[in-house]
């Protein structure tokens, strides 16, 4: 194999992950970062002891604080910044030369959808509307079920690189075919990024229920299996409405996959945060779901899925969607209804019975 120069915008949990799995596999990596405690614990202790800690991390990554320099020179660039500084990130490299040349092949890892003035983008749309024209429908989009903790540690996990271009789709996907990774092709660029942006909505919910489980005599694991057919039914009306290519994305690696592992992981914070709102009332600290997303570092941790679900409402309602987990997340975390009155209305036949067209049951 040869060895690549890639370089990573984003020294978070998951870009970290993505990084360690290249560096362990042979190449130069070399991962932006704006905390320089994550630059010195990586480059002298070779581990992210701020987003990722516990985790042995390859000589052959390194990190900067200088992202012009690490977006100088690379043959791929994987963007891993979050949603809500994506197209901040993106402009402080157009002018690298061969970003403006468009030499670099493009990758994101980054989940979830982007705030604009007319509504929210897919992450795609926003990088290549920041980039450089010769990048527009030649970027290419990382997703599947993958914790970063696996994937630092080298467990087998499965990966989608979604692109318009084909040719550049199979460049990221042989790219990241290192120890530990399977990748696969996709043309479905707006499938897969759907998946990876709403999962994580109906992973909260799933959170929230699995809550109320633990000590309840009507919710258990057919509720559960339930609830994750109907969280998997709406995420496929959602991104059909957006524009997806293929319904087979929905039931791939990128669809069902990742939902099953962010519903169920012990590593899920989408999941937690769900929990949290059961156990913790942690949504009293709160005003409104704006007040949240405004004050998301307050949590603790970061539940994505709980900006996500704006978004997601923003166009369900635009299109005229009726998601019933999707919409009743989104009323909880905007102050409209209690956390138990959502659980109370799915338990009421009438309801349920109401709602058996939007849950394709």
């Amino acid at each position: 194999m040869d060895s690549k120069l890639i370089g990573v915008l984003g020294g978070g949990a998951w870009g970290t992950g993505v990084a360690q799995a290249l560096a362990n596999g042979g190449h130069k990596v070399q991962m932006w970062a704006l905390e320089p405690e994550v630059k010195e614990s990586v480059n002298n202790e070779h581990e992210n002891k701020r987003y990722l800690p516990g985790y042995k991390l390859s000589s052959n990554l390194t990190v900067s604080n200088d992202i012009v320099e690490v977006a100088t020179g690379k043959e791929f660039l994987i963007i891993a910044a979050p949603s809500l500084y994506l197209s901040s990130t993106i402009k402080q490299i157009v002018n690298v030369p061969n970003i403006a040349d468009g030499s670099t092949v493009v990758a994101a890892l980054t989940k979830g959808f982007v705030p604009s003035n007319d509504g929210p983008k897919l992450v795609l749309e926003t990088i290549e509307a920041a980039l450089p024209e010769v990048y527009k429908g030649q970027t290419v989009y990382i997703s599947g079920p993958s914790h970063a903790e696996e994937v630092a540690m080298g467990k087998l996990t499965g990966l989608i690189a979604a692109s318009e271009n084909p040719k550049n789709s199979i460049r990221v996907r042989d790219l990241l075919r290192v120890p530990g990774l399977m990748v696969y092709s996709s043309f479905d660029v707006v499938g897969v990024q759907i998946c990876a942006a709403a999962k994580n909505v109906i992973a909260v919910v799933y959170g929230a229920f699995d809550a109320v489980a633990e000590h309840s005599q009507i919710f258990g694991d057919n509720s559960q299996s339930l609830l994750f057919a109907a969280g998997l039914n709406e995420i496929q009306a959602l991104g059909m409405a957006m524009g997806a290519t293929h319904p087979e994305t929905f039931t791939s690696i990128a669809g069902v996959g990742d939902l099953d592992v962010t519903c169920k992981s012990e590593f899920g914070r989408n999941r937690r945060f769900g929990q949290d709102i059961i156990k913790t009332d942690i949504l009293s600290n709160f005003k409104n779901i704006d007040d949240l997303i405004a004050n998301i570092g307050k949590v603790g941790y970061l539940p994505e899925g709980a900006v996500a679900c704006k978004y997601v409402y923003e166009v369900s309602e635009k299109k005229g969607l009726k998601l019933t987990l999707c919409d009743g997340l989104y009323k909880i975390l905007n102050k409209e209804i209690r956390p138990m009155d959502f659980l109370d209305a799915i338990l009421n036949l009438g309801k349920v019975n109401a709602w058996k067209n939007n849950w394709n049951i």
